[in-house]
């Protein structure tokens, strides 16, 4: 199974990124390619389709009150799910295109600079649970905008290893059909066909999770600015025309307190968020992150992500506004809320780094129990009775996956990662092979409060109805 029938062909149509630039250092990066894949859009639909799905926004509307989103770091779907029963899993990958050096040639063994792992493995996708346990931790993988798409190599996802700091560590996968997370996928719906929102890391996708955009930096410090020329690649955190992409820091508080100079931070930014949109039509909402209470105190905690804090980059939630005393609060506020009355319609739940499962500071296991007592939580709270829980991750982590992204846009999708739904009104013991990615979820709040779309990205995403069934 396969999401593009010739992978390198759709993908030189729209490819504006990385693998296109290398070739020529003369090529600039242009904001052109927004055009979408027909594959990516919704199908037309036959009047009895439209009607079936009028009556489930209906039913939604009426049977959803909140929404809950908890956002976790840094898996593929293959890296944690290949094996999970009835998902287009690593059953399917036999015949996937070999890793490859940076000439094209393909490995023998799969190289490793991981002590932990053996030097000649095949080159082929490994179980690593034999080296690394899952309550252990592995190292951290790169995952950048531009080395993303170079790994994705035109869809045949065959560059991986070459362009990893962590060499053939890319290709390890853990079975996570049965931890804490995995379970409730069996019980509930796992999403087996949901893709990033944009290539690259955390930065971008939690912009993508919020506003289905990138964010921008005019004029920004040379020093920022990423080298697209081959002899001197460097995949900063700003492209040559002026989009973030990687990692970088807010002008608001908080941010890291060793970066004083003014011109070394993201400038506010001022487009539009699912924030302004549920603030224009009423509806309460919050962004919880664990240790977010500390980091404004200015004593952080040393695993706390400042830029998994995208609403901080913005100005209607700048420093001393009502709206970021509001709206950005601390993980146990969410829990608090959970035993009260005071649960917003829509929750972001943004762990700490301690709890978000990403490899190199934290272990799978712990992030998963994590997240699995936060379900049960709510479970347990009066507001089960008509909640939905989206459990997914911000980025593949630098992790292989089998499956070709759809082509959409220069910003992505980028690859597949692990989604699971769960509610009361769930489908039971599913998996959902529905075309999804991160702007999915925008799509899904926008249907249920009756939203306009942040972007022609977000406009076109299909929403997560088919993961629920809410009878006749």
């Amino acid at each position: 199974m396969s999401i593009c029938r010739s992978p390198r062909k759709t993908w030189s149509a729209l490819f504006i990124g990385a693998a296109a630039v290398l070739a020529s250092a003369a090529t600039p990066i242009v904001a052109a390619a927004q055009s979408f894949d027909s594959s990516f859009q919704n199908q037309q639909s036959s009047p009895s389709d439209v009607a079936n799905q009028k009556h489930n926004v209906q039913k939604f509307r009426h049977k959803i009150k909140h929404i809950i989103v908890i956002y976790q770091e840094n898996w593929s779907f293959d890296g944690l799910y290949g094996s999970f029963p009835g998902a287009n899993g690593l059953q399917n990958a036999v015949n996937a295109p070999k890793q490859v050096d940076k000439s094209g040639i393909p490995y023998v063994f799969l190289p490793q600079n991981d002590p932990h792992i053996p030097q000649n493995l095949p080159n082929a996708p490994f179980a690593i649970e034999p080296y690394v346990a899952p309550a252990d931790k592995t190292r951290d993988l790169v995952h950048r905008f531009y080395t993303h798409q170079l790994q994705i190599d035109g869809g045949l996802n065959d560059k991986f290893v070459a362009w990893s700091d962590a060499l053939g560590l890319t290709m390890s996968h853990f079975d996570a059909t049965n931890l804490p997370e995995g379970r409730l996928a069996q019980q509930y719906t796992m999403a087996d066909n949901f893709f990033q929102g944009a290539f690259g890391g955390s930065f971008l996708n939690h912009f993508w999770l919020i506003s289905a955009q990138t964010p921008v930096w005019p004029n920004a410090p040379a020093n920022k600015i990423s080298n697209l020329d081959p002899a001197h690649f460097n995949d900063n955190a700003v492209t040559p025309d002026g989009y973030v992409v990687n990692t970088a820091f807010s002008i608001n508080q908080p941010h890291p307190p060793n970066i004083t100079d003014p011109t070394q931070l993201v400038p506010q930014q001022t487009f539009a968020n699912i924030g302004d949109r549920l603030d224009n039509k009423g509806i309460t909402w919050a962004w919880f992150a664990g240790g977010w209470n500390d980091a404004l105190a200015g004593h952080p905690d040393p695993l706390f992500q400042y830029h998994h804090q995208p609403f901080a980059y913005f100005a209607r939630y700048a420093d001393g506004t009502k709206a970021k005393a509001l709206h950005l609060r601390d993980e146990t506020e969410f829990l608090s809320a959970l035993g009260g009355r005071s649960l917003p319609s829509v929750s972001f739940v943004k762990p700490l780094g301690t709890d978000n499962e990403h490899p190199g500071y934290t272990s799978l296991l712990r992030g998963q129990q994590h997240v699995a007592d936060i379900v049960s939580a709510v479970q347990q709270s009066q507001f089960w009775k008509d909640t939905a829980i989206i459990i997914t991750y911000d980025e593949f982590g630098g992790r292989w996956d089998h499956v070709a992204p759809p082509v959409v846009d220069r910003w992505g999708p980028g690859t597949r990662v692990p989604a699971i739904i769960i509610s009361r009104f769930a489908k039971r013991g599913f998996v959902d092979h529905t075309q999804y990615d991160t702007t999915s979820i925008l799509k899904t709040i926008e249907t249920r409060y009756n939203l306009a779309p942040l972007s022609t990205r977000d406009a076109n995403a299909n929403d997560l109805l088919n993961s629920f069934d809410f009878g006749k």
